[in-house]
């Protein structure tokens, strides 16, 4: 039997990283070749790179040895870093950050839209570059992520973890002992139950077989208000160990206002589609925007970072500039949140969502803020959205658009440029296919306004809003 050939991986020794690519990767040039580095690094480091895969027009690399640091470096809080995929920035200081984002909206509109520019608008930071979020969801396991230190040894202590998924595995969980993503107390919740857990003997989630294992997920939510929400996934537990982990947590974190928990023994971690039980308090907490409250359940969407979420739908109405006569579509409006602040601005606004859940909490807000000028409408946007809906429903003066990463769909741009309303606010968390979007729309609109938010610090995410004014001719 001949001996299996290893090729030995290409090492490019001392490279410089020149800027930050697509998906927090970076790049640099080696003879006009491009390479695009994964790993701790930022532009203007220098850096031994590992090539993974060379394909025709580029190379992909790992960043093994960093010779010099960058100027936009800073030193990552987090013990995690670098293993936990959430904050891949935290090495990159946040002002550095800001511009980097702020060029990469630049260079999405400029380089896919093709259209006529005005001058941006700064982009709007976030006054908390930590403990902003007001969600997190975290995994338990009882196969741990292991470090490179612990690999090979004999005693590996408890196998245990309540953490995250590492990067491309489903099946490993890092622990997570301090995540600075959320404030006070969701690190003492969650560690709380972990410890609890062991010490009383209840089984952590087989991710692999997913056939065993008690306790599965926990979601923490926060709210302004002070309120905070615990969901406690349960899979083959029984009735004593539910018992005994939603007592502890109704006995030990008494700013709980609504504990929940809910069985779930299907392959995947949703459960939208089954019973979430309330152990305790109410089953909702609310968050308040100015004058208006939202009722935020186990099951509801809502953006979370909630103060920078506030600055952006400001500046949404803003930008609307709306004088109370108008009627203006909302679509994509997920549950309503836009569409509710901007109601006692307009005389009518219509939301569209193709999520039936997210439209009833939508319909629920608008009940609970005494909202009547406000309806909203569930389906499949590119069918709902026709000659029929405007003509029932009345031809808008303004629209507001907040699609998913994929865009809008075509034929929602189609009607849009058919129905022509007076100004368009497109917000988008993805500016590559916001920039598409405009290509289509510069058919009849002029952008008259840019402007970037940054609602997720120490990662590579950015949100952007655009206005756009028909054309006239």
């Amino acid at each position: 039997m001949n001996a299996r050939k290893y090729k030995i991986p290409q090492v490019l020794e001392q490279i410089s990283i020149l800027d930050f690519a697509a998906e927090a990767k970076c790049i640099a040039k080696v003879n006009d070749e491009v390479i695009f580095v994964q790993g701790t690094v930022a532009p203007g480091d220098i850096a031994d790179l590992r090539i993974l895969k060379s394909k025709k027009k580029f190379k992909q690399a790992q960043a093994i040895n960093i010779q010099a640091l960058s100027p936009f470096r800073t030193e990552a809080p987090c013990d995690h870093f670098g293993v936990c995929g959430g904050c891949k920035w935290q090495h990159v200081s946040y002002e550095a950050q800001l511009a980097f984002k702020q060029r990469q909206v630049k260079d999405n509109l400029e380089r896919i839209a093709k259209v006529k520019l005005p001058e941006f608008q700064p982009i709007l930071g976030s006054d908390e570059a930590y403990y902003y979020r007001n969600k997190l969801e975290f995994t338990f396991s009882s196969a741990r992520w292991l470090t490179n230190e612990e690999i090979g040894k004999e005693d590996l202590g408890s196998m245990n973890a309540l953490g995250f998924h590492v990067p491309g595995r489903f099946d490993k969980i890092l622990p997570v002992d301090h995540c600075y993503l959320q404030p006070d107390p969701s690190n003492a919740i969650r560690n709380g139950v972990r410890d609890f857990a062991e010490a009383n003997g209840i089984s952590f989630y087989e991710l692999k077989n997913q056939k065993e294992g008690a306790l599965r997920n926990l979601i923490i939510r926060n709210a302004s208000s002070g309120e905070w929400m615990v969901v406690v996934q349960f899979a083959y537990a029984t009735e004593e160990e539910i018992s005994l982990v939603m007592n502890y947590l109704q006995s030990n974190f008494p700013m709980i206002s609504s504990l929940n928990y809910v069985v779930n023994q299907k392959g995947n971690d949703t459960f939208h589609d089954l019973e979430v039980i309330c152990f305790h308090g109410k089953p909702f907490i609310e968050e308040q925007m100015e004058d208006l409250r939202f009722q935020i359940g186990p099951k509801s969407f809502f953006q979370t970072n909630a103060k920078q979420a506030l600055r952006l739908y400001q500046l949404v109405r803003e930008y609307a500039d709306l004088q109370g006569d108008e009627l203006v579509y909302d679509l994509y409006t997920g549950t309503g949140t836009i569409a509710l602040f901007l109601a006692k601005y307009a005389a009518k606004v219509v939301g569209l969502e193709y999520v039936e859940m997210a439209v009833e909490d939508a319909k629920m807000n608008a009940i609970h803020n005494n909202i009547d000028t406000a309806s909203f409408f569930a389906g499949d946007m590119k069918k709902l959205l026709t000659e029929e809906f405007i003509a029932l429903h009345g031809k808008p003066q303004v629209v507001i658009t907040d699609p998913p990463r994929a865009g809008m769909d075509e034929d929602v741009v189609r009607q849009i440029l058919q129905v022509r309303p007076e100004k368009i606010v497109y917000v988008s968390c993805n500016p590559a296919t916001q920039a598409r979007d405009l290509a289509w729309l510069d058919e009849a609109y002029v952008v008259d306004v840019v402007h970037p938010v940054d609602m997720f610090p120490q990662t590579h995410h950015v949100e952007n809003i655009v206005r756009l004014r028909l054309r006239k001719n």
